[in-house]
């Protein structure tokens, strides 16, 4: 049970970090650290060496689980996951300002939690959930540092959720060909050797997902443009941990890719390719963050290239560096926030013998660089040497192997250039004879900008050293890579484990700093040499690359697809973009026009309809129906045609209760009744009548409803009688009641064996609600239309307090036994007509009878809370479906007898739906009906102070008295400041 405790721990953590961020603001980072270390300690210290694996049912019908496996490779990344992640965020305990910081902790532990379950996952559609978790992570810790990182955040999410698609494709044809969602299972098939086809598309999509995860070319763009996010982001999401989601995926795969061909040929020529530009990118770049941004670029690179060559020294040699990475990469992103805070400026042209004021700052930089341009007895120099030996031993042509040789020697002459430029330029030049102060100077909203403490520090000649508490986060890496390149053979075990489950054969690793003399060795002189000749003309080389490379760039090409597609779907939405319901309709009337004429012949005929019409119920009911459409054809007042359209649906009810369909027919009744009083309250604000329309206009229109009547009816016709009842509705039927112990067939349908649809709906309109909430909070009520009806100022018609006496002594009688009938059709809904959506509308019909029974719109108002009931609906429904894992799957019905009565989830899955669709019904009822209270609290459904709580209470100052007839302006009951 390892694995699962520490996931649920991590995922606890998730939980209680923002709690911490909001209660111990900054130095909530110094808990979470510990609890990350804590984690990985165990992790790391309990795990045994043949590895782990848990498995939990999820969707069994797809065999689908959540499967955790912990094996070697896992374990390393794992291990980064958890301690680089504790380092970032005992660092952000003294980066960030000292207000609270609830989203940024929970956040970032959300990513983490996120990050060790894809590590973890056994399981390829597990994998994929927290695949896009980190990049929705991502996205929103990027947008958490203002506006202008606002479209880097969109950027990084296009690119990134491009690469998600991809993933998504490469799982479903995985789990398709292999028969298995387990991933273990499916790297260990025949197939990727029987089924070269197969093989190469898997591979490319895999390559495609991976890439855009590993900044490689050509999406390498968004990680820089992800260098808008705040310090500790970059550190840990951008540098050390969601960058090697890709790495990870590469090397858990390479077992599978061992022998396709497209999979080297993509990742040697795209990774080498990488390794180059961004180390010439970074040789161009003057501020910190970015330098170090682009050399992230380029030091993936050279991993995905070594991923490629596939050989066992290369596995090792990219677990090797994949630790080293992690642990220069961090340091240097954190000291240079260190840097940014302490000397108020990342720019190397503004900076200069800093060594001189920051001397612990300045041993972090020569650690961290030293390593990354390969220097020995760094660890980078240890896994940079690993890298060159399987750069030389490439598959493919004798060439092959000196020639990426070449190419990566290059790419880290490039790496030592730009490493020595940051390290002399900002540390090793004059010292600065002026006095430094630590302005404002922030990369995101977190950020005080301040110095280490939060506060304005002035220190004549340089700026003041950090704090112990703020060094000693980017320093333990940094001491790190320092003791492991004097003694590799500690990381034996370690990256012997990862390399085995990469290369899915036993490896046994013994890693040295002096290898002998050997090619890899005068490769690295090579470099050495090479990278400080460049560093000593580096003025030189600045003037020649102080230039644009390219007429184009990464970030332009995103944005310029990202504003593509925007400019397209603004050309595709205007195309409908009208409030004219005619241009609405024509499409779909045309398409099923089309569809009838293409369809048609194919069918070989209509097929005789089944049963004959009964001249003394159907006859009838099809005369009130067509006469209810021909009535709202020709009727020109609004609620007119409202009325009769209603009329249609109640005929149509009937129609269903002669059929005995009585659960359909229930709905239908209902569903008319709300509709109509719903469709009268947006009446209240049109116009009485129709406009005119012109005769030709008329005649074209009346010639395609004729055309599309026509079509319907011999679509159904065609369709009918063609086959009896399918075998699952005959199932249905027959094993129904032993299945769900209820009788009613479509209920049991809707609760037990489709429960997810029903979800999938119920979620759907409880948006529909919130959506109607926010449209009329959005926008002010129009003025009344026009009155439909002239009424004498003498008529008794004008008494509206008068007038609803009736109803309301009907609703004192009537109200009470609707609310107890709702209740009755929703517990007899498993075994008779009725359910959570009949029963709702039952009490929403209730609820519209108390409205129309007050003669004021504030005395109409229910005072509950909609919004709630909304929400509460859709968490009982989802609660519902999660109890069901306690019988293996979710939303599964659990059955127990009560006091001698059978009782089912399914019931409690219908009272979510009846809360729901009240909550739907008192929106529209609470906002359509009347003028909204200037001060009312969406989803509170509070009433205002002062409004009256029932017809009969004080009347509104906003009201007119009872018995004048004319309602207050539109405006009269608003806040003076909201008064048009």
């Amino acid at each position: 049970m390892l694995l699962p405790a520490v996931l649920g721990l991590t995922a606890l953590l998730a939980v209680v970090a923002p709690l911490l961020g909001h209660r111990l603001g900054r130095d909530a980072g110094w808990l979470i650290a510990a609890g990350l270390l804590a984690l990985g300690l165990w992790l790391g210290l309990a795990a045994p060496r043949e590895g782990l694996t848990y498995e939990l049912p999820w969707i069994p019908a797809l065999d689908v689980g959540l499967r955790l496996r912990l094996d070697g490779l896992s374990l390393v990344f794992a291990l980064l996951v958890t301690i680089i992640g504790a380092a970032v965020m005992a660092y952000s305990a003294r980066y960030l300002s000292k207000k609270a910081h609830s989203g940024f902790y929970g956040l970032m532990t959300l990513f983490a939690a996120a990050m060790l379950l894809l590590v973890t996952a056994d399981d390829v559609v597990v994998l994929f959930v927290a695949w896009e978790a980190t990049t929705f992570c991502s996205f929103f810790l990027i947008t958490r540092s203002g506006a202008p990182a606002h479209k880097p955040a969109v950027r990084v999410l296009l690119v990134t959720a491009t690469g998600g698609l991809a993933l998504l494709a490469a799982v479903v044809t995985m789990s398709v060909r292999t028969g298995t969602t387990q991933l273990s299972a499916i790297v260990a098939d025949d197939a990727w050797r029987t089924d070269p086809g197969f093989a190469t598309v898997v591979a490319v999509l895999l390559a495609v997902a991976a890439f855009t995860k590993s900044a490689q070319f050509p999406f390498h763009s968004w990680l820089p443009d992800a260098m808008a996010a705040s310090t500790p982001v970059s550190a840990y999401l951008h540098a050390a941990a969601m960058v090697k989601a890709g790495i990870y995926l590469l090397l858990r795969f390479s077992p599978a890719m061992s022998g396709v061909p497209a999979w080297h040929l993509l990742l040697i020529g795209l990774g080498i390719t990488t390794a180059l530009i961004g180390s010439l990118f970074a040789l161009q770049r003057t501020d910190l963050k970015a330098l170090l941004a682009y050399s992230t670029v380029s030091q993936l690179g050279f991993l995905v290239a070594t991923i490629g060559v596939g050989t066992e020294h290369a596995l090792t040699a990219a677990v090797v560096h994949t630790v080293a990475h992690a642990l220069f990469k961090s340091a240097l992103f954190m000291v240079v926030g260190v840097i940014d805070h302490q000397a108020g400026s990342r720019d190397i042209r503004d900076l200069s013998g800093l060594r001189h004021y920051l001397p612990v700052t300045t041993t972090v930089v020569v650690l961290g660089a030293a390593s990354m341009a390969g220097v020995p007895p760094l660890l980078g120099f240890v896994s940079k040497e690993s890298m060159f030996a399987a750069f030389l031993e490439a598959p493919g042509p004798a060439w092959t192997g000196p020639v990426l040789g070449a190419l990566g020697v290059l790419a880290a002459v490039l790496t030592f250039a730009y490493c020595g430029r940051m390290v002399v330029g900002a540390f090793f030049g004059p010292p600065m004879r002026t006095t430094w102060h630590h302005d404002v100077h922030t990369d995101d909203e977190d950020a005080s900008g301040h110095g280490e403490e939060g506060e304005a520090h002035t220190h004549p000649g340089g700026p003041a050293p950090a704090s112990p508490a703020f060094l000693a986060p980017p320093l333990l890496p940094a001491v790190a890579g320092l003791g492991l390149g004097l003694a590799p053979f500690l990381l034996d075990d370690l990256v012997g484990r990862g390399a085995s489950g990469a290369h899915g054969a036993e490896v046994d690793v013994h890693l040295e700093l002096w290898h002998g003399v050997n090619p890899e060795l005068f490769m690295s002189a090579a470099v050495i040499v090479l990278g400080a000749v460049l560093v000593a003309a580096r003025d030189r080389v600045d003037r020649l690359l102080d230039r644009p490379l390219l007429p184009y760039t990464g970030v332009g090409a995103v944005e310029g697809f990202r504003e593509g597609a925007i400019s397209l779907g603004a050309r595709v939405g205007g195309l409908t973009g009208s409030s004219a319901p005619a241009r609405h309709l024509a499409a779909p009337l045309v398409l099923l026009l089309v569809l009838t004429a293409v369809a048609l012949p194919g069918l070989g005929g209509l097929p005789p309809v089944v049963g004959d019409l009964d001249a003394g119920t159907d006859w009838v009911l099809l005369g009130i129906v067509a006469l209810g459409v021909l009535a709202a054809v020709v009727v020109r007042s609004r609620i007119g045609a409202l009325s009769v359209v209603g009329t249609t649906g109640f005929g149509v009810a009937l129609w269903f209760v002669a059929l005995g369909a009585a659960d359909v027919a229930l709905t239908q009744l209902l569903v008319e009744i709300l509709t109509v009083v719903a469709g009268v309250l947006v009446l209240r604000r049109l116009p009485a009548a129709f406009g005119k329309v012109r005769r030709a206009r008329a005649a074209g229109s009346a010639v395609l409803a004729i055309a599309s009547g026509a079509a319907a009816t011999v679509g159904v016709l065609a369709l009918t009688g063609r086959r009896g009842l399918s075998a699952a509705g005959e199932w249905y039927l027959r094993e129904g009641e032993t299945e769900t112990g209820g009788t009613n067939v479509v209920n049991t349908i809707l609760v037990d064996f489709r429960a997810l649809d029903t979800l999938g709906e119920l979620t759907v309109l409880g948006l529909a609600g919130v959506a109607i909430l926010v449209a009329l909070q959005a926008r002010r009520a129009l003025p009344e239309g026009e009155p439909g009806l002239a009424v004498g100022a003498r008529s008794p018609l004008l008494g509206a307090d008068d007038n609803a006496a009736p109803l309301r002594v009907l609703t004192r009688a009537v109200g009470p036994v609707m609310i107890v009938t709702s209740l009755w059709f929703l517990l007899r809904g498993h075994n008779a007509p009725g359910g959570g959506f009949i029963s709702a509308l039952v009490g929403g019909a209730g609820f519209a009878l108390v409205y129309l029974a007050s003669s004021t719109d504030r005395g109409a108002r229910v005072k509950w809370p909609y919004l709630a009931l909304i929400g509460g609906g859709v968490l009982v429904g989802t609660a519902t479906g999660l109890a069901g894992l306690a019988d293996g799957s979710f939303l599964r019905p659990l059955h127990a007898y009560v006091l001698g009565y059978h009782f089912t989830t399914a019931l409690v899955f219908d009272l979510g739906v009846y809360l729901a669709v009240v909550g739907v019904v008192l929106v529209a009822l609470n906002r359509l009906g009347g003028v909204v209270p200037e001060d009312a609290v969406p989803g509170a459904g509070s009433p205002t102070p002062g409004t009256p709580d029932r017809a009969g209470d004080p009347p509104d100052p906003a009201e007119p008295a009872a018995g004048t007839g004319h309602r207050a302006p539109a405006h009269a009951a608003r806040a003076p400041e909201e008064v048009p």
